[in-house]
This record gives structure tokens, sequence and C-alpha cells, in this order.
């Protein structure tokens, strides 16, 4: 897969098969739609491209409203690495970019940069000036510049759709299961092992504590987690805490991994942690040493999911 950080860069003499789209969190139905894509465009000698944005649109748009992503575009652009695509373009968001007019776009983008020939969307796709595009005006346009519209249905998994407001709400209240059926794989964090204030190694279970420097990445619901991660190509499990440490007093949510037989120095890598399990909330215990029982059954019950579910 080819990544191109802006339309204009783009150019292809021959026709290209696209769809188009932020694909947040690549999850089970935007699957579906590239799955579709890069099988019809190998079938007819075509390339497949893949048009998505970023900033996501509502981050320039509605900078007041809260915005949390399942991806980062780098996590994003990892997992569409994996879909066989030929290219994927990255193009930067903006307010002048907003105001492109539905026709301005397929004639101007679609036709003229892509060299489209067949698009494949998602059901019920908006796109343009006030998302005034629809189904019905793309498939008017293709006809005036001969490239063909497939929409993609609703796509289901035990007849409920998958969208990713789902992957999020699911995320959001700890219910992990659901979110990485939904996503196809296991949601993941990413981001730097920085200095803590070392409390987890005073009580017996060092913690890497990692640093998420993308403040549109969705966090989910505080608690417990049973994770992995490889490091030096050596995957090591462990488990997680999302929270503010109310035993302590802590004052602001950290992210804390405390591997299982692992004890090399990790500070300053890049880890990504994927996440398995829910085992809890978070709780605040009366002392430092009801913490400590809890945190030895915590490992407890994770070394035991990890032996009887991986």
């Amino acid at each position: 897969m080819i990544t191109i950080q802006n339309i204009s860069k783009f150019s292809s003499l021959e026709k290209t098969f696209v769809t188009i789209g932020t694909f947040d969190g690549v999850h089970f139905g935007h699957q579906t739609i590239i799955k579709k894509l890069v099988s019809d465009a190998k079938k007819a000698g075509k390339k497949s491209v893949l048009l998505t944005f970023f900033p996501h649109p509502r981050m320039v748009l509605q900078k007041e409203a809260t915005i949390e992503l399942i991806n980062t575009i780098d996590e994003r652009a990892a997992l569409l690495e994996k879909t066989g695509l030929d290219y994927l373009i990255i193009h930067p968001f903006s307010k002048e970019f907003s105001r492109i007019t539905a026709l301005e776009f397929v004639r101007d983008i679609l036709v003229s940069q892509l060299n489209i020939s067949k698009l494949i969307i998602g059901y019920d796709h908006h796109f343009g000036k006030n998302r005034e595009g629809n189904i019905e005006q793309l498939t008017a346009y293709s006809h005036l510049y001969d490239f063909t519209v497939e929409e993609i249905p609703a796509q289901d998994i035990d007849d409920v759709s998958v969208s990713s407001t789902k992957v999020r709400k699911a995320l959001a209240t700890g219910n992990l299961k659901t979110a990485n059926n939904y996503l196809g794989y296991l949601f993941m964090l990413n981001g730097n092992v920085v200095n803590g204030k070392k409390l987890g190694g005073k009580i017996g279970f060092p913690t890497a504590n990692i640093d998420v420097k993308e403040t549109y990445k969705l966090i989910p619901k505080t608690g417990v987690y049973v994770v992995k991660s490889t490091i030096d190509n050596q995957e090591v499990f462990g488990m997680m805490n999302i929270g503010s440490r109310p035993t302590v007093n802590g004052k602001h949510q950290t992210i804390e991994v405390h591997f299982f037989d692992f004890n090399k120095d990790v500070y300053n890598q890049n880890l990504t942690i994927e996440l398995f399990y829910f085992l809890r909330d978070e709780q605040k215990f009366a002392s430092i040493e009801e913490l400590i029982i809890q945190i030895k059954k915590d490992k407890e019950i994770s070394l035991d999911y990890i032996k009887n579910n991986l």
C-alpha cells in the first residue's frame, strides 16, 4: 500500500476503484466495504484507492465539541495497510475543503484527480458542502462522468448494525468483548513509556506509564484490563489500570501497565497495548495493603484468563 498525504499528490493514468470515508475504527462494516473494493479492483485489473481525511471533519467544523476517535491516524493507516489496498490517500480536512460542493467533489476530485472508474461506498453516505451529496446525486453524476457507483448495505453482527458509534459506546461502558467483536481486532492504545511516581515498583508491581499524546484518542472506561504488547519482538502479557489511582489520592488519569514475567527497561519506548478483557472497575481501597491484596487477585484472574482463552 502506498500512502499519499494529499489528493493533489496523486495521479494515475489508469482508471481506479475508489471508496471514501473517515473509517474511524476500521471496524467489521468498514472491512466489508474495503474487501469488496480490493476484490473488485483486482478482478477488473484496476488500482484500489481509499480516500480518507484528517483531521476528522468534526474536529474542524465543531471545535467546541469533544470528539473521541477509536483510532489515531497512524493506527488507522496501519490497519488499512493490512487490507490489500493499493493506495491510501489522507487528505487534510479544512473549512475551505468543507465548502466544496457535491458536483465539484465528483468532477474535480473523483474524476479529474483520481481518474475514477467505480465508486464503492457504505450505506447512507453523504459528502460535499453541508453533506448535500447522496447516493441519488452520485448516481446522476456517474452517468454524466462515466463511472459506476455501488452502495454497500448496512452490515450486521448478530442483527446489530455495526457503527463506530456503537464501538465507542461499548468501550465507554467496559464492554470490551462486544467492542472487539465489532472491530474484528483488539482495541489498542499507543504511546510512549514515561516516568511515573514509581509507586507500583514500591509495592511489588512495577508499571509502564503510557502517555497517549493524541488528545482525540478514545480512552476506554476506567478500570483494570488484561492486555498484551509486543516488546523487542516478544509477546508480553500483563494487566493495565486506567484511572486516577484514588487509593493514593491521585489527581489525574493515568494508564499503567504491569507486565507479567518481564523486567526489561522500556522507558521512552513507544508501545502498542492491545486490550483483551475488562476485569473490574477502579476502586478506592482503605489502605495500600488492601490495594496490594486486590492487585494479587487481579493478577491471578488475569493469568487464568490468559491460560484458558489465549
